[in-house]
């Protein structure tokens, strides 16, 4: 063999070797204390989501970055948060999200602070699936975008790992990691009612949504 020859081959054998830890990287995202629900009773996990808020302009864009911290959101108010895999996704959008902005009033009636729908998407994505929801904005400077149920942005899934609830889709959808679906109440940061989908397994086919929807929510908020 050449040097020339021995040089190429040392570099396929480099590009390879990257290949391969590239591929680890990707399969080991999701380990098991991201996916093992939180408890009741335990506080949520303190992570700063990164949204975007609406200022005072007359441009067409009118909003700019803002964090709000998990105690911006959280302390001292009773909140139902539902959490689901992705905006735009059938279920999500044609009976989960429709079902708590139809009880959002109802559910405030029943002690709740505010309700907040929670996915693994940007802030961008989360505004633009609220608009073709046909969610009312409220275009008030500062405000949290909805009149109505609040969309929350956790892009990096720092808050659904936080929670356990981290599931990563490759084979099934390609979604990568998202949120499995569930509903809480959470009280001043504390977990006071959790229900999460049954069979929340890594990569799943079937999407269960039995006991996270607003009926569920109301049933167990009209009860205590």
């Amino acid at each position: 063999m050449t040097l020339a020859a021995k040089k190429n081959s040392s570099k396929v054998v480099v590009k390879k070797s990257q290949e391969v830890k590239i591929a680890v990287s990707v399969t080991s995202s999701t380990d098991s204390a991201h996916s093992t629900p939180i408890s009741v009773g335990a506080k949520i996990p303190a992570v700063t989501f990164i949204t975007r808020t609406r200022i005072e302009s007359i441009d067409q864009n009118p909003f700019d970055w803002k964090d709000l911290t998990t105690s911006d959101l959280f302390a001292g108010k009773r909140i139902v948060l539902f959490s689901l895999p992705g905006a735009f996704t059938p279920t999500c959008s044609s009976t989960h999200l429709p079902g708590y902005e139809k009880a959002y009033e109802e559910m405030k009636s029943l002690g709740v602070d505010e309700v907040y729908c929670l996915s693994v998407n940007d802030a961008f994505v989360m505004r633009q699936w609220g608009l073709s929801q046909g969610l009312s904005e409220d275009k008030t400077v500062g405000s949290l975008g909805f009149k109505k149920v609040k969309l929350l942005p956790d892009g990096a899934a720092l808050f659904t790992r936080g929670m356990g609830m981290s599931a990563t889709w490759t084979t099934n959808r390609g979604f990568g990691e998202r949120s499995w679906r569930y509903s809480a109440v959470i009280d001043d940061c504390k977990i006071e009612k959790l229900n999460v989908e049954p069979d929340f397994i890594q990569d799943s086919d079937p999407d269960p949504f039995l006991v996270s929807d607003a009926g569920t929510m109301l049933e167990y908020l009209k009860s205590v």
